[in-house]
């Protein structure tokens, strides 16, 4: 059943990529990472403008990150509650990447972890609700490389990614592994939590091949 729901998202791209002149609308939703904390030029570098880049003129993607936002409405920086939140949805997106769970591990977050799995259906509901009827693809949060503001990789891992999995299941939405790839490689994470320019290009070109490259 995933793999006919990502035949069907690949073969619905190639459509609106072939059918119309305006270029594709893509969404990125997420946190700080998305966002492109600790990048100098976030607007190219961050994995947002790199996906840009790789797609070309047929495709309008722009970055809907916001620094420290959860996933969970019960906590500190709801991402539902940003105005990010509701310029991506006015945004109308075709696509939409979703990658959202790191700052939902911090202790004083996590534990309304029993809404995890509720308050990110919800988001996924405002997606599909648009008129354009997005794709929506869930990405797995990259490992953090140390307790950096009381991000925990334990629950990223144990808790975080095991109910997008879930919801991924439930919801029949296609996953993009962005976790496993970065499993020790310090080296991309000057401040344990954020990838640099070189990590921030990993993630694009795992997304670009996720969804794009067929």
């Amino acid at each position: 059943m995933k793999k006919f729901a990502i035949i069907l998202s690949s073969l619905l791209i190639l459509a609106l990529t072939s059918c119309q002149k305006e270029p594709v609308r893509v969404a990125c939703v997420g946190d700080s990472i998305t966002f492109g904390h600790g990048i100098k030029d976030r607007e190219n570098d961050a994995y947002p403008g790199v996906l840009r880049s790789l797609l070309g003129e047929k495709y309008d993607v722009r970055n809907f990150g916001v620094s420290g936002s959860t996933t969970m409405m019960e906590t500190d920086m709801p991402y539902m509650n940003e105005q990010a939140y509701k310029d991506a949805l006015a945004f109308n997106p075709q696509i939409v990447t979703i990658k959202l769970g790191t700052n939902d591990s911090k202790p004083y977050n996590w534990k309304e972890s029993e809404h995890f799995k509720q308050d990110l259906k919800t988001l996924i509901g405002s997606f599909r609700e648009l008129p354009a009827k997005p794709q929506i693809w869930l990405c797995l949060p990259v490992p953090a490389m140390g307790h950096a503001w009381s991000i925990n990789d334990s629950v990223i891992y144990n808790g975080v990614i095991p109910f997008i999995k879930e919801v991924a299941q439930e919801e029949n939405i296609p996953l993009i592994d962005i976790n496993t790839p970065f499993q020790g490689k310090k080296q991309y994470f000057p401040d344990t939590i954020h990838p640099n320019e070189e990590g921030q290009k990993i993630i694009a070109d795992i997304i670009y091949n996720a969804i794009f490259k067929h």
